[in-house]
């Protein structure tokens, strides 16, 4: 019965060293089990998603064909590869593909998005001309590969990538899509994907995934607006800080208290932002916002203040901006945008968020209300040495703050207490173990809840059901640590209770612990994938405590 349990033990050790399904990445060769309608051997190749590991090969095989093989790992979910005018999902065109069941089933169709809601999502139209019997999708090594081909003499740059809800898939009659779990929306830069172009010149061009805009202006290229600004623009210092979008932002300081403002953007239809913010997060920071609606019928800027993520929280007119009078200006031109103005500081704020909001929705009067933006990001500016850094800190450390907790409180506490209640043949090893490893579990989560409060002053949401829980997991873990502490003897009377209460407590503990982990990969949006990471590693758990806990019974029953 020992080396049952032994082995047990032994296997869910070493099931965390055992190595992972086989990836994919531009560095490794394509070697499908299934034969394909195209030359795969001069693809370019780039990763166009790296949180979720989505790999885009493509290649013009003809003068007006081509060819796209789109690799995911396969989260029981539907992926999509979207063409988009202007960046934005509603008038898109994307091929859609799932493999469900674990290969039981599968399919690919083309969907064009009418609007936001499911039944706006039609099946089997769409803008894009996709050569017959080219499309197939295939499961492979745990990762799904979506191939088809497109009759175009030059696709569309701005593509949108996106994954489904786990089990959801397209199916008939009506093949209805459900909206997606994820999403993200980048540019490529198609040129160097010429007929015979080698692998290794696309990663050398687009090791990121994104490319420069199609639209003509760079830092490269002199400043030449139609219009005359009040402050001179010579010797503007010039830096890409949105690439994926195509954000220029040229910028100097005029005198010791002025400082200029150039953003260049392409015209997508919606408005641009630039936003200054204390801490790096949306909420407490003031924001330049301009639009030009109608293809130039009408447009404006103006200073927001976000005082909170609800829309009626981002008041118009208001803000730490101290604008200059007459110094605003907004143009269209080479289908870009000019957003143009000038602050009284000593040194702007160096946390700046870019956005854009939806395709054709503007600030109109009389409340100038500002709509949800479609895609932001955040950097971090220098302005002295005129270079800026993605402000990516908080997603570090918001995966930092779930490795913690998932590790602390969802897989050593419970360790601990398996190893308490069954193993205490093994006296006193399983002592010996189980503080150890509860201690150990202690120290990880409560660092874990002391980088969740440190995320939430840097991102300002609204977590409190997350936080309170984590509070009183927090709470309750301390009692347990208290309780050790004062853990009368055996022999005493007293000691039924203490364990009546150590017991029960820390299974309240556990249950809360696991269902926190759960809302708060939720809340983090981080997909399917760490949701069944910690769905198998937690049945895994649970097979071995009920494995235990029959062969316990079968003992006592013997016994009796």
């Amino acid at each position: 019965m020992k080396a049952l349990r032994l082995l047990f033990v032994i296997t869910f050790l070493c099931s965390f060293f055992l190595p992972s399904p086989e990836a994919d990445s531009c560095t490794s060769n394509l070697s499908l089990n299934v034969s394909i309608p195209f030359d795969t051997t001069n693809l370019l190749c780039l990763s166009v998603w790296d949180a979720q590991s989505f790999i885009l090969r493509y290649a013009q095989t003809y003068a007006n064909i081509w060819s796209f093989i789109l690799s995911t790992p396969d989260t029981n979910s539907y992926i999509a590869m979207g063409f988009s005018v202007s960046g934005g999902m509603v008038g898109s065109s994307a091929m859609v593909g799932w493999v469900a069941s674990r290969g039981a089933s599968g399919g690919i169709k083309q969907y064009y998005l009418g609007g936001v809601t499911p039944n706006q999502v039609v099946p089997d139209k769409g803008n894009l001309q996709v050569i017959a019997n080219s499309t197939f999708i295939t499961l492979q090594n745990s990762r799904l590969f979506m191939v088809f081909q497109l009759q175009t003499a030059d696709p569309l740059s701005s593509l949108i990538f996106a994954t489904g809800s786990t089990g959801l898939f397209p199916a008939p009659p009506s093949f209805a899509l459900t909206k997606h779990l994820d999403k993200v929306s980048t540019r490529i830069d198609y040129s160097k994907a010429n007929i015979g172009s080698s692998q290794g010149d696309g990663n050398s061009s687009q090791v990121d995934g994104s490319s420069t805009s199609q639209a003509p202006d760079s830092c490269v290229s002199n400043l030449n607006l139609s219009v005359p600004l009040l402050f001179d623009t010579t010797n503007l210092n010039c830096l890409p800080v949105w690439n994926a979008q195509g954000y220029i932002l040229r910028y100097s300081q005029t005198s010791p208290n002025i400082w200029s403002f150039i953003l260049s953007a392409p015209n997508t239809n919606s408005y641009i932002a630039m936003g200054f913010s204390p801490n790096g997060g949306m909420v407490g920071s003031s924001a330049i916002v301009g639009w030009i609606s109608s293809n130039g019928a009408g447009g404006g800027m103006k200073q927001y203040y976000l005082t909170g993520l609800a829309p009626n929280q981002v008041v118009p007119d208001r803000g730490n901006l101290k604008v200059l009078t007459n110094s605003t200006f907004i143009t269209s031109q080479s289908s870009r945008l000019y957003m143009a103005f000038q602050l009284q500081t000593n040194q702007p704020l160096s946390r700046l968020i870019y956005a854009f909001g939806p395709n054709g929705v503007f600030p109109s009067p009389p409340s100038f209300a500002l709509t949800q933006h479609q895609d932001k990001v955040s950097i971090t500016m220098n302005y002295a040495t005129g270079s800026s850094a993605l402000g990516n800190s908080y997603m570090n450390l918001k995966r930092s703050h779930g490795v913690l907790n998932i590790l602390g409180w969802g897989i050593l506490i419970i360790m601990g207490a398996i190893v308490a209640r069954y193993f205490r043949e093994w006296d006193p090893f399983w002592f010996y173990f189980h503080a150890s490893v509860q201690f150990l579990g202690f120290v990880l989560g409560v660092i874990g809840v002391i980088s969740g409060f440190v995320l939430n002053n840097q991102l300002h949401v609204d977590v409190s059901l997350h936080k309170a829980l984590g509070i009183i997991i927090f709470v309750l873990s301390c009692f347990q640590v208290m309780a050790l502490l004062g853990r009368p003897k055996k022999e005493s009377k007293v000691r039924k209770y203490w364990n009546l209460y150590h017991h029960n407590m820390g299974r309240i503990l556990i249950i809360l612990a696991v269902a926190n982990i759960f809302y708060g990969i939720q809340l983090g949006k981080e997909g399917s994938g760490w949701n069944i990471g910690y769905g198998i590693v937690l049945a895994i758990l649970l097979t071995m405590a009920l494995t235990f806990e029959t062969q316990l019974c079968i003992q006592y029953s013997y016994f009796t």
